[in-house]
């Protein structure tokens, strides 16, 4: 036992500095909890709240030199049991079948959808013919057609004739989960309507709706005072409000690595912020009475504190502003107490803070490249503090510019990974637009901002509101010329599911631990960017209808049609760090035949694709002794095999069922909707020359946000 002796020794020399890796393991906790295959049962959740009890007296009362170990056991246990808390606490009722008819509800949210369509969310709802303990507490519909008829204002009372569903399982196996977020969310069915939206009530007093009601009329007021792309530029970072962007304005802003300056987060609350405290600080020391008899900073401190909250209210108070809230807060309760303000445990303590009240936000991009850009930015500025007196420091007129750089090129470091990961896309020259653009949003935007909401009561905020006109203009610009670039964006193949937490954790390793020992991170991370190099996509994809494959060659993915399940298109196609569109990829070779019954050969199997109508009829025709066929949103009259509950990775025979055609004896395999109504989307893989399907469902498992 003389080697532990060593682990151990460095544990206890980290003393006083193991607080930062406190939220780490928490989120390993809550990871975990994400990873698992299916529910854990209450069994499984009493041992291990018995074993985080455990840990935690041990970490108490247990030996000093290994306390640290049984603190981050009573951790990791407690992340899970905290996520498999908030999964079952958040639990509303979701639509298991779909739906058509009258849609009654309050609007309590209007956006815009990813086809530029007016979304609005609604709540308080009444659907015909389903019992008020089977309707979803909220719904989202998207506005299609003619809806000039009402003015869709957040509390007022409408009805509509729409379609509704469930929210949509992953495009692919392991793929982006939107039933998952919607689970927490509060959603239980999406939907749209081609039909105009007609208003039965009113927004009332009293409903609870008023700030939302007071964002809602500052975002027309600015968009009024605006117009076009640069008002609803404004009207997003001031109130949350991105109904009035776009699609081509948000594709600009994404190409230019921009997309960040649209969310209200860490960036805008900390310049708002910081333009108050700083504006106060400065401001109060000009008045000695004052200054001579009041702690001007921590009075500062306080005005700005209360700003924040004010912006958190206007904003919307959605997820990634509440995070922002909760990180310059617990900055500001540091200066209101000597603390130092920005400093590694201040980030720790508000990962903390947001873990234990929204565990989920550990699988957002928002959390995860917010922590990862502030802690690298902590990280690299303390180390930049601590250096030697004697080493180059830059000019004082050039400082400015220095950190604003170091800031971009810290920052785009840091939240490149999770961005390639999350988004398959590396924007090429996203460094030079943040150069250009944030700097102008700290000088000259946000505080145009906070004087156009000072001098807004008195009818003064022409000025600086045109003033901020100039300063969204420009960086609208910004987006619009470098997303023009050739090589603006580079795609990137989706990672595998461990890649990120095993590349996060080797680059915490490296930032938290010190001595010789953190520099045992830069295997980890090199590992992990190897094993996402060579990340394998699957050869074939069958969407859940089966009218959608997508097949893998040489020239990319070749996709069966030009249009129709166009984000299950888009979700394989962006996997693939594919920058093609749905038409594109259908205009690529690799398929042969006519529409309807398309051919390709793959594993040296001859595979047929039949859609259309009539497919039915037709599978006769094309049934062959050894072949694939799938068939296209129809229904077989025998049942599946049953699907193997825990194999990741089973041969497509066991899936698929047998057909004998009518009048000959050549049985080919059938894949067709009623298998894929039980294993979900398809995933392929040529292995070994045989075929090896990998299911949706086997990935998902049994949890809460799964049954409908």
């Amino acid at each position: 036992m003389r080697w532990l002796g060593h682990p151990l020794a460095a544990l206890a020399a980290m003393r006083g500095h193991l607080f930062p890796m406190a939220p780490v393991a928490l989120a390993v906790g809550i990871g975990l909890y994400f990873a698992l295959p299916e529910e854990p049962g209450r069994a499984a959740l009493a041992a291990l709240a018995v074993a985080a009890l455990a840990g935690g007296l041990l970490w108490w009362f247990g030996p000093e030199d290994a306390q640290p170990i049984f603190a981050a056991l009573a951790l990791v246990c407690l992340g899970v049991l905290l996520a498999a808390w908030r999964s079952h606490a958040v639990a509303e009722p979701v639509l298991g079948w779909r739906y058509y008819g009258a849609i009654e509800g309050r609007i309590v949210e209007v956006d815009r959808s990813a086809s530029d369509r007016m979304r609005v969310t609604l709540d308080d709802l009444v659907l015909e013919r389903i019992a008020p303990e089977r309707r979803p507490a909220r719904v989202r519909v998207s506005l299609h057609g003619d809806q000039g008829f009402v003015d869709p204002r957040p509390g007022k009372r409408v009805i509509l004739t729409g379609h509704l569903s469930a929210p949509s399982p992953p495009s692919e196996p392991g793929g982006f989960d939107f039933r998952r977020m919607a689970w927490f969310q509060g959603l239980g069915a999406v939907g749209y309507t081609r039909t105009p939206v007609l208003a039965l009530a009113p927004p009332g007093a009293g409903d609870g709706l008023g700030i939302t009601r007071l964002r809602h009329a500052i975002s027309e007021a600015v968009r009024a005072r605006m117009p076009g792309q640069p008002g609803a530029f404004a009207a997003a970072i001031l109130t949350g409000d991105r109904s009035g962007i776009e699609s081509a304005t948000t594709e600009d802003l994404r190409a230019a690595n921009l997309s960040h300056l649209l969310a209200i987060s860490g960036l805008h609350m900390g310049l708002l912020t910081g333009f108050v405290f700083a504006a106060l600080r400065y401001g109060l020391a000009l008045i000695p009475p004052l200054a001579l008899r009041v702690n001007t900073k921590k009075l500062a401190a306080i005005i700005a504190l209360a700003a924040a909250g004010v912006y958190l209210a206007l904003s919307g108070g959605n997820v990634a502003t509440q995070r922002a809230f909760v990180m310059v807060s617990v900055i500001l309760v540091a200066v209101l107490l000597d603390r130092r303000a920005i400093s590694l445990r201040s980030v720790a303590i508000a990962a903390l803070i947001i873990l234990v009240a929204r565990p989920e936000e550990l699988t957002s991009a928002g959390f995860q490249m917010s922590f990862a850009a502030t802690t690298a930015l902590v990280a690299v500025f303390g180390w930049m503090r601590t250096r030697p007196q004697d080493r180059w420091r830059a000019p004082r007129w050039a400082a400015p510019i220095l950190g604003v750089a170091i800031c971009s090129i810290v920052a785009g470091l840091a939240t490149g990974p999770v961005a390639a990961a999350q988004f398959n896309r590396i924007a090429g020259y996203g460094l030079i637009a943040n150069l250009l653009s944030v700097p102008l949003m700290g000088s000259v935007v946000m505080p145009a901002a906070v004087f156009a909401g000072l001098l807004a009561p008195l009818g003064l905020s022409g000025l600086p509101l045109s003033v901020m006109e100039l300063g969204t203009r420009w960086v609208l610009g910004v987006a619009h010329w470098v997303a023009g670039l050739r090589g603006a964006l580079t795609g990137v193949v989706e990672p595998p599911g461990w890649a990120l937490p095993a590349l996060a954790l080797g680059a915490l390793a490296i930032i938290l631990w010190r001595g010789r020992a953190r520099w045992a991170g830069v295997p980890v991370m090199v590992a992990a960017l190897a094993g996402w190099s060579a990340a394998e996509r699957p050869a074939l994809l069958i969407s859940e209808p089966g009218t959608l494959i997508g097949l893998m060659t040489d020239a990319g993915r070749v996709l069966s049609k030009p249009g129709g399940e166009g984000f299950a298109a888009a979700t394989w196609l962006e996997n693939d760090g594919d920058l093609a569109d749905q038409a594109a990829a259908h205009a690529r070779p690799g398929l042969s035949g006519r529409e309807g019954a398309r051919r390709f050969t793959l594993a040296g199997r001859d595979v047929v694709h039949i859609t259309g109508r009539g497919a039915r009829a037709r599978l006769d025709d094309h049934c062959a002794p050894g072949r694939l066929v799938i068939l296209g949103n129809v229904l077989g009259a025998a049942a599946p095999p049953p699907e193997p509950a825990r194999a990741r990775r089973v041969p497509v025979s066991d899936l698929s069922r047998l057909h004998r055609a009518a009048g000959s004896r050549a049985v080919c395999e059938v894949i067709d909707r009623s298998v894929l109504v039980r294993t979900g989307v398809l995933a392929v893989h040529a292995s070994g020359g045989a075929l090896v399907a990998e299911t949706a469902r086997s990935r998902r498992g049994t949890r809460p946000w799964t049954a409908q």
